[in-house]
């Protein structure tokens, strides 16, 4: 049974704003999570990334509050798809749920969605 959905957009050019500070990928992004962020693409990685966390948020009902954006990170498994690793709150948070994530994005904006099921008994 779906527990929530959550979907976010992005535009490209405020993540290039927020990239001029070099801690915005420090705050927001966890350390594996980080090691993506290399090659063409970057950038319009980075907001995928971005806006998967705002989806995440928006799936559990609860907005950006009682977790820190690191917490949740946009990992590849051995084929590419993306996955969500949670730590701390966000994994309390997240607790007896599976999640479900998709990113896209153009040259102007990324997209993402998270889809929370209740994990089965």
């Amino acid at each position: 049974m779906i527990a929530g959905v959550g979907i976010d957009c992005v535009q490209i050019v405020a993540i290039e704003k927020s990239l001029a500070s070099p801690r915005f990928v420090e705050r927001f992004f966890g350390k594996e999570e980080q090691l993506l962020f290399v090659g063409a693409h970057r950038t319009e990685r980075i907001a995928a990334h971005f806006a998967a966390k705002e989806a995440f948020s928006k799936a559990m009902g609860s907005g950006v509050r009682g977790f820190l954006l690191c917490e949740v990170e946009v990992l590849r498994d051995e084929l590419g798809a993306p996955y969500l690793k949670l730590s701390g709150n966000a994994q309390t948070l997240a607790a007896g749920k599976r999640l479900f994530v998709s990113l896209s994005h153009t040259s102007e904006s990324a997209q993402a969605i998270v889809i929370a099921e209740f994990a089965e008994e």
